[in-house]
């Protein structure tokens, strides 16, 4: 119980710590909506339309930023299901194992009936010693949560929280909204700011916070705008930001695009299929964050009568291996019978790593 001790303060401690990005910008929001709405608005700004159009229009954003965000902290990360978990005689077989050879053996068993496409840089079952469990595709773990988290996106410190399947849509929003946010601030902000700052209006305690108000504003606007942008970069090419660095690797190679179905079934995988809901911070996103629709054919080691197919014949079916386990509506709707399934499949180096030269650059550890 003494050993335990000082591990279990630690990991107390650093849970307290964690949450100290998330207060700054609670406070920083908070400090903006008084700034904003009793000294620009009411204290400031003397005709009364404008004050209540700006009152309006900030509230607006101000209510769509605060829900997106309390969403991206407070929805718990989706992990692997339990038919991922290894039974309780593989599990000890597995541990008993001293070769990897063998566990590779018990885990290859374990995952036959498992829709697993994705593979370690050395082929291998991907599989997390920690959680105990054979990872779904785009499933990474997170040492900060200490878990598996399904389509692992990064764990971001200003959430607290980590980003992935369930939760990517409203980061996504989270962005979005605070541009909105502070670009509004600042663009209404900007007048009275150069009167402040010229000394046409008096000077009262409001000079401080509008001053202020404008270049925070400002500064968040822009650190945002180019992480928001990649964001959006991503959705469209269908990749999360682990495997924009590193790109997945199927049965027959690395593959960045091998998830990728053209831009628009990329963003309805994360938006889902009613536009009336894309810009709502309520989780529509496709699938059930395990199974992905991904544009390869499955050339299988495993299956010889698979392996001689043509370079030439490969990308004729449609550009597209469907999992082994009945596809949920949503996935068929996502895949339909759309002929030009992909732009990115035209993508020279896609047939470059199709052939699995690139594999033994990959690093072998899984993340």
């Amino acid at each position: 119980g003494l050993k335990m001790a000082p591990s279990h303060v630690l990991r107390c401690c650093q849970r307290v710590l964690a949450w100290i990005p998330v207060v700054f910008i609670a406070l920083v929001v908070c400090w903006s909506y008084y700034a904003y709405v009793v000294e620009l608005c009411i204290f400031t700004i003397k005709n009364p339309g404008e004050k209540i159009v700006y009152m309006v229009i900030f509230h607006l954003s101000f209510i769509m930023f605060v829900w997106s965000y309390w969403k991206t902290i407070f929805t718990t990360p989706a992990n692997p299901s339990k038919e991922f978990s290894l039974s309780k005689s593989d599990k000890e077989q597995y541990e008993r194992e001293e070769r990897p050879e063998s566990q590779q053996e018990i885990l290859r068993r374990a995952a036959k009936d498992l829709p697993l496409y994705t593979r370690t840089g050395t082929g291998a079952i991907r599989y997390c010693d920690r959680c105990q469990v054979i990872k779904p595709d785009r499933c990474h773990h997170c040492s900060a949560c200490d878990m598996c988290v399904l389509k692992m996106d990064h764990h971001c410190p200003w959430v607290n929280n980590c980003v992935g399947f369930s939760n990517y849509k409203y980061f996504i929003l989270f962005l979005g909204y605070s541009l909105v946010y502070c670009l509004f601030i600042a663009a209404t902000v900007l007048q009275y700011f150069i009167k402040f700052w010229t000394n046409d209006l008096p000077d009262t305690h409001a000079k401080f916070h509008v001053l202020f108000l404008f270049f925070v504003a400002a500064m968040f606007f822009i650190s945002i705008l180019s992480l928001f942008s990649y964001h959006v970069w991503l959705v469209g090419k269908n990749r999360s930001t682990i495997e924009a660095f590193r790109a997945p690797v199927f049965r027959n190679g690395p593959d960045k695009n091998g998830f990728s179905l053209g831009f628009v079934k990329n963003v309805k995988e994360v938006f889902g299929d009613e536009k009336k809901y894309w810009l709502l911070p309520v989780f529509t996103s496709l699938g059930d964050g395990v199974t992905y629709p991904t544009r390869l054919v499955n050339l299988d080691p495993e299956q010889p009568a698979l392996d001689i197919q043509p370079e030439s014949a490969k990308s004729s079916v449609d550009g597209q291996c469907h999992p082994t386990r009945p596809l949920s509506e949503s996935q068929n709707r996502l895949l339909g019978n759309d002929p030009h399934l992909t732009e990115d499949s035209l993508d020279a180096d896609s047939h470059k790593t199709a052939g699995g030269q690139g594999a033994s650059v990959l690093m072998e550890s899984e993340s």
